[in-house]
């Protein structure tokens, strides 16, 4: 589906000076993200493109583009830094892209506190709260490109999830503001409990134009590399340093298989080994040496974020989570693709064991540790090679049958990537900020056409 020329004629007219552009390639280039991880989505989505690029400069100018699109009736989709894995930003319908990185002011920033505009870079707003002595609670591991509402739009967790918990839990987000698209369109805030009816939500029912994010005080952690020889015993190693109240922000475990597509670390994570990357707190630090030989391990990099970079080394925050997936593909396009699954606490080592002699060079393994509710929780994202969508889903089913939790990275919409139920309560809140059904259609199973006003 497209929209008619003349409707977006008169959507310009409407919108003024907002800026605004046309440009085939340009166009086609702001509607893609990651998505092409997966050969799925890539052959699902890459036909796919809006028609018309906007990048409003103030929450006013952003109401005029609302206003415009209800009442012209344009699909609308957002767009933040583009990092996205699912296709969140491209358009299934055509319509208007709103790339909202012109929105990058922070507002203010307090003690735990930093408030500031939804397309802020989220490296930018790091080294800002930096400067008072705080750190985000969590950030991913995309953060130089990523921006704060494209990641609370589309995110879950990330680099500091072990210490401060997901997106939603706690105190990481208490306050949003948003935009309604309707053809007087309204200013929401949400706070507390609230911010849920949009979070994780892909841009489908509202227009974040700013919002809070938690600090916590700065900690200069260091960057650690702890090879072992097994990943059981890295495993255990981590499930150890997790529990045993060591000031850890990262821990990751990363299976020795992966260290062909970390070049620059060549000297370090060799393929002899299995590895752990781990941000570690200085006051922690020698606990977790005596930890990891424990374990019969050996420490063989100990740096700050400063001599990393001064090395030419890449940040461990870097090696693990999804930037995993991203490293492979650098080295070997076009061979790889990956899953993410979550373990029911406990980790069971034998589970992970069999998963891993079961599939052999088809996939490769790394873990990764966050807390859920204050408690301990492990994912994996492993690359998978690609053979067929049925040879996906068969090992979907196995993972599944296991116990496993699969967050699906080949599927477009909220339900089917991993929350496997519509969430009512943000279909209830589309009702009223999105009464058109325009805003990112086709991305969430909740919303069908007959809900349109």
């Amino acid at each position: 589906m497209t929209v008619p020329m003349e409707k977006l004629t008169a959507f310009r007219a409407m919108i003024g000076e907002v800026p605004a552009m046309d440009d085939p390639k340009y166009v086609q280039a702001k509607s893609r993200d990651y998505y092409w991880y997966s050969p799925i989505l890539k052959e699902q989505l890459d036909p796919l493109s809006g028609q018309l690029v906007v990048q409003p400069r103030t929450e006013a100018e952003v109401i005029t583009v609302a206003a415009a699109c209800a009442r012209l009736r344009i699909p609308l989709t957002l767009r933040g830094g583009g990092t996205g894995n699912y296709g969140q930003c491209v358009p299934l319908e055509g319509g208007v892209v709103m790339e909202m990185t012109k929105l990058d002011r922070i507002i203010e920033i307090t003690p735990g506190r930093v408030v500031c505009e939804a397309g802020a870079r989220i490296e930018r707003v790091e080294h800002a709260v930096a400067e008072t002595g705080q750190m985000l609670s969590m950030f991913p591991s995309t953060k130089r490109l990523a921006t704060m509402a494209g990641f609370v739009s589309g995110g879950s967790g990330g680099i500091g999830s072990l210490r401060n918990g997901m997106l939603r839990d706690g105190t990481n987000i208490t306050w949003i503001r948003l935009v309604t698209l309707e053809e007087t369109p309204r200013v929401i805030e949400l706070q507390g409990p609230d911010i849920l009816k949009v979070q994780h939500a892909y841009g489908t029912n509202g227009i974040i134009t700013a919002m809070d994010y938690g600090l916590t005080p700065k900690i200069d952690y260091r960057q650690v590399v702890a090879l072992f020889d097994g990943y059981d015993t890295a495993l255990k190693a981590t499930v150890t340093a997790a529990e045993a109240g060591i000031e850890s922000f990262l821990l990751t475990v990363c299976e020795r298989r992966f260290s062909r597509f970390y070049k620059k670390l060549a000297n370090i994570f060799p393929h002899t080994h299995d590895a752990v990357f781990a941000m570690i707190g200085p006051e922690s630090l020698a606990d977790f040496e005596a930890l990891v030989a424990a374990h019969g391990g050996k420490i063989v990099l100990v740096k700050t974020d400063a001599e990393m970079g001064a090395a030419g080394l890449p940040p461990v925050w870097e090696c693990g989570w999804n930037h995993t997936t991203l490293q492979a593909l650098k080295v070997e396009p076009g061979i790889w693709t990956y899953l993410q699954v979550a373990y029911a606490p406990p980790l069971d080592y034998a589970l992970c064991a069999r998963q891993r002699d079961r599939y052999g060079e088809e996939i490769y393994w790394h873990h990764e540790t966050a807390r859920m509710a204050g408690e301990v929780h492990f994912f994996a994202l492993p690359i998978v090679r690609w053979t067929t969508k049925e040879r996906m889903y068969q090992i979907i089913a196995e993972l599944e049958a296991e116990g496993c939790a699969i967050y699906d990275p080949h599927a477009i919409t909220i339900e089917d990537g991993g929350m496997k139920a519509i969430d009512t309560v943000q279909i209830d809140f589309k009702r009223e900020a999105d009464p058109y059904g325009l805003m990112n259609p086709g991305k969430t199973r909740g919303w069908t056409s007959g809900m349109a006003k």
